[in-house]
């Protein structure tokens, strides 16, 4: 999937280490640009040579065709991140940076229902763009938004979640926790952790009711809400996530898991209608085997965060090294990460255009 220029609109300052970077998009480009509530964008930057690609979810409404949609993603500060750094200390309006069109399946079309979300710091970025999206176009949806931040002062997206609550007084409801401030009302500070969760959702909403659960942000939250929702009842097609970075005491679990024997195999691989055959070599995942031949393969983080390389497996067996963006229905119905797969049979194949 190719890369567009696309030259930067607006800038705002959410926080002091978080931004809104809105990109203008050409009308030739409208089509290719019409996200679902809920994807994000890959952007791409070359530093000495050297490709660095992220990724960020979109957080405005989608635009219906023949709107120009409107392309704004909430970038926020991470140590050591290179375009994190970037887009927070260089970027200005009129610059150009190289956008690849949205992507993701962390996603909600509108649909008549009762909806909620638990998310997490930058969390609420997706869950922004899915929730002003559905309770504009879907005057009987309903939505209820749980979010977690560490103090008032490093809330992304403070007043877009008032204005929907200014909007949608009977279908938007707003619970803020924060764990390292108290509130004058809400809840107590603190972490929104299994335990708490499972005591605290029966009293907020109809858990039973709510027709889809969508979690977002640090990969602790995320699991804590999935284990409360399910020692709740709740069916694991109702709850979808997405995981956005590694928070304090997490980094373990998402360290790569050790390498079985590597299994020497060729690999064929069908991208954009064109398909070839290549030696896996020395270990190498399978995503790095077609980057050998194809540059225009699909990926964005390599760490099996963010879902970009998905691929149909067609034949063969391949070993996930870890998965954080593929639900199990779509492991089940044959989709891998091509960046942590590897392969354990010695012919294996793989359609990027599923």
């Amino acid at each position: 999937m190719p890369f567009h220029p696309l030259r930067v609109r607006g800038i705002e300052r959410l926080t002091d280490d978080a931004v809104a970077v809105t990109l203008a998009v050409p009308p030739e480009l409208h089509e290719t640009f019409r996200h679902v509530p809920g994807q994000h964008l890959a952007l791409r930057r070359i530093v000495d040579g050297q490709e660095i690609r992220r990724t960020y979810s979109i957080c405005a409404p989608a635009a219906a065709a023949p709107a120009e949609p409107v392309l704004r993603v909430g970038i926020r500060l991470v140590d050591g991140g290179s375009y994190s750094t970037y887009a927070l200390k260089e970027l200005l309006v009129g610059d150009v940076v190289e956008a690849m069109p949205p992507m993701g399946r962390f996603t909600l079309a509108p649909r008549d229902g009762y909806f909620a979300a638990i998310v997490g710091g930058s969390g609420i970025t997706p869950v922004l763009s899915i929730a002003a999206t559905l309770l504009e176009r879907r005057p009987d949806a309903r939505f209820c938004l749980i979010r977690s931040d560490r103090t008032a002062a490093s809330t992304m997206f403070l007043e877009e979640t008032a204005d929907l609550k200014d909007r949608y007084p009977d279908r938007f409801q707003l619970i803020t926790a924060l764990s390292r401030e108290e509130q004058q009302s809400g809840l107590p500070s603190g972490r929104l952790d299994t335990n708490r969760l499972t005591a605290l959702l029966p009293a907020l909403l109809p858990v039973a009711d709510i027709d889809g659960w969508y979690l977002c942000g640090p990969y602790g939250l995320v699991q804590g809400a999935e284990q409360a929702l399910r020692g709740l009842g709740v069916a694991r097609d109702r709850i979808h996530e997405e995981v956005f970075h590694v928070d304090d005491g997490t980094a373990d679990l998402l360290a790569p898991a050790p390498a079985s024997a590597a299994v020497d195999g060729t690999l064929t691989a069908t991208l954009d209608g064109r398909s070839g055959s290549w030696p896996v070599q020395g270990g190498e995942s399978l995503l790095e085997t077609v980057l050998r031949a194809r540059a225009d393969a699909p990926y964005a983080c390599k760490g099996g965060v963010c879902g970009t390389c998905r691929a149909f497996l067609v034949r063969g067996e391949v070993r996930m090294d870890r998965n954080y963006a593929l639900e199990a229905e779509e492991t089940e119905a044959g989709y891998v990460l091509a960046c942590q797969s590897h392969p354990a049979t010695g012919e294996v194949e793989l359609d990027f255009d599923r």
